[in-house]
């Protein structure tokens, strides 16, 4: 599939995903199959102002393959100084512009899914974008506002009319969140009607769920955000036709756990992965025998060295 001038090496994408997706995640996505990973979403403005966090946050491992920039903003003139220092970087394979974010802090300064609300200057936007940057420009977006604002079909239209290269359409309006069941049928309705490509979103957690959404969809590619977390083993079994989480042997989820909690230090310092990782280290250990009380001991312990310890134990024990 060709997103502007980028060919990419498959159809299943990482999910950009917020306070989660720095490069050590994608990191292990990417091992086990993710064609195509994305950053969490970056602010242009804070870019654009040399924020040294939101530099941080655009750090990309050498062996992580290709990654794709998701930067969020309102205002064009930004947007433009953005893409051009993201292009300078040759980092990035494209840039992707959050148009879908629902969280009430972004909402709240006309960014993300407000601008849905907007479509002239969401089209504007993407028009700048295209302007200033060699790099594919594509678009993430949601159904729409709420259940009386369902205006996906269109806004995709005036998105693939500003030069969008692709778009990625989530099947909840802003007003849904993450609850409730992803609307495929407004992903089909979009791809019916545009020559871009689209790339379909939303409850994607196994080999079921992949194979029904694609066929009722027709999407050129997915993308899966909240079934990858502490699942990279979902990317191998829907690509490589792997094993699902439950059938991955004990010891390789505490091998990726460990270089994950390993590689957080190194990235964030080892005060900050005490904190990161408790998260991770809840999703990854999910569902697995006596993960309760395991969990609730390493999120109690600001000491790295008792937390892997912790974890070292409780993978011993299963194994």
């Amino acid at each position: 599939m060709k997103i502007g001038n980028y060919e990419t090496k498959g159809n299943i994408f990482l999910a950009p995903m917020a306070g989660i997706n720095d490069f050590p995640f994608r990191l292990m996505c990417h091992r086990y199959g993710a064609v195509l990973t994305y950053t969490e979403m970056i602010n242009a403005k804070a870019l654009c102002y040399g924020d040294e966090n939101t530099w941080k946050m655009m750090q990309v491992h050498p062996d992580e393959g290709d990654v794709a920039i998701q930067i969020f903003g309102n205002e064009p003139e930004f947007i433009a100084e953005a893409v051009r220092k993201i292009e300078q970087l040759s980092r990035f394979v494209l840039i992707d512009i959050n148009m879908g974010c629902p969280a009430p802090k972004v909402v709240k300064n006309g960014d993300g899914s407000a601008l849905m609300k907007k479509p002239e200057l969401a089209q504007k936007i993407v028009e700048t974008a295209k302007q200033n940057t060699i790099l594919p420009v594509t678009v993430k977006f949601r159904k729409g506002w709420d259940s009386t604002q369902v205006n996906a079909l269109e806004f995709a239209k005036q998105m693939q009319e500003a030069g969008a290269d692709a778009v990625t359409v989530h099947g909840r309006t802003r007003e849904e969140f993450y609850s409730g069941v992803a609307d495929w049928n407004i992903v089909k309705e979009i791809k019916k009607a545009l020559y871009i490509p689209v790339i379909g979103n939303g409850d994607i957690k196994d080999q079921e769920t992949f194979e029904e959404r694609v066929k009722l969809s027709s999407v050129d590619a997915v993308m899966i955000g909240r079934g990858a977390q502490g699942n990279p083993f979902l990317f191998n079994s829907l690509v490589r036709n792997g094993p699902k989480k439950e059938n991955v042997p004990f010891q390789e989820i505490y091998d990726i756990v460990k270089e994950h909690y390993e590689l957080e230090a190194e990235y964030k310092g080892i005060d900050k992965a005490v904190r990161e990782m408790r998260k991770h280290i809840g999703w990854y250990i999910k569902g697995l025998p006596m993960a309760a009380k395991v969990r609730n001991e390493i999120n109690q312990t600001t000491d790295i060295q008792t937390a892997q310890k912790l974890l070292t134990e409780y993978f011993e024990h299963l194994t």
